[in-house]
């Protein structure tokens, strides 16, 4: 497709229906998993104990969950830990449950069960009203971080970029946060950092396309606005896919390689810089046009010189 400047770009906004109705069925499937699966809270939320175990050899999970589960520890959650030698055992609190006892009695059942040498590693307890503040704080820090976004760029951009720049950043978080409750994928405090740091990412990319849209309508004499939001999302594709591009190698690296102590964060940095980079041009781009986005939307108003009479 070719514009009114003789470049070939790509029709983007010729096939924002598309977008519109994947966007949709995202935010369904996303919203609907959290109604009915919820999330799966780390013990950062839910409270619990947690004890990490060290092997000499591979350790094979299911006899271990086994023992366990036949010791009056059903909940137990165990998993390997960065390694096949590292384990970790999580057990949601009970009042049954001696805590000062607990990691010791958890060591000599395994024990019990092999010959091999076993180090406890890491003990560690978080009751359930630390979880539910920390829950709670989390949320009210991603809602805070949200409200001075919609403040910043009430500021920065006119009414319509800001409302698109908003929508495209609930989007992201619906669909990073749906992730986790389709995939069962836990949802912890490093989890909510990296959400966070989804919506400073989206934000940035989301910024810079609608900075070379304003832009673009101001310096265009001609052209439909479908046209000139084409051309602007164009010019900024090479940036926008090469920042996303060399920013995904990097977390690819940390999810496959990063242990499982930082699993949740890579996770939800590849799916939200992924939608990300598809809300900055889609979402934000195609609210405008939807909105009738026109070239005196941008257009400065300029002030009248005052001349001065005196002599």
């Amino acid at each position: 497709m070719q514009f009114l400047d003789g470049s070939t770009t790509f029709d983007f906004m010729g096939k924002r229906k598309y977008a519109y109705a994947f966007s949709l069925i995202l935010i369904l499937i996303s919203v609907g998993s959290l109604f009915t699966q919820g999330l799966k809270l780390g013990i950062d939320f839910t409270g619990g104990y947690l004890i990490e175990l060290g092997y000499k050899t591979d350790a094979d999970i299911q006899p271990i969950r086994d023992l366990l589960e036949k010791n009056n520890f059903q909940d137990a959650q165990v998993q390997h830990f960065g390694s096949a030698r590292d384990v970790l055992i999580r057990i949601a609190p009970r009042e049954d449950i001696n805590k000062a006892s607990l990691s010791d009695n958890i060591l000599a059942l395994l024990k019990s069960q092999t010959t091999q040498e076993i180090t406890l590693r890491r003990v560690e307890f978080v009751g359930p009203q630390v979880g539910e503040g920390l829950r709670d704080q989390g949320g009210l820090a991603m809602l805070v971080a949200l409200f001075g976004i919609l403040v910043y760029v009430g500021f920065r951009f006119e009414f319509k970029s800001a409302l698109g720049s908003i929508f495209a950043l609930v989007h992201d978080v619906i669909i990073t946060i749906g992730a986790f409750s389709i995939t069962h994928t836990e949802f912890d405090l490093t989890a909510l950092a990296a959400v966070l740091a989804v919506i400073g990412y989206s934000l940035n990319d989301t910024v810079v396309v609608l900075d070379r849209i304003r832009e673009t309508f101001r310096n265009m004499r001609k052209g439909t606005p479908a046209e000139i939001l084409n051309l602007s999302i164009n010019q900024t594709m090479s940036r926008t896919l090469m920042t996303s591009f060399t920013t995904i190698l990097v977390v690819l690296s940390l999810f496959f390689l990063g242990g499982e102590i930082i699993h949740g964060f890579a996770f939800a940095l590849l799916i939200g810089i992924g939608i990300g980079t598809y809300s900055s041009i889609y979402v934000a781009g195609s609210t405008l046009l939807t909105m009738g986005i026109r070239k005196q939307d941008f257009l400065v108003e300029s002030k009248e010189e005052v001349v001065d009479d005196r002599p």
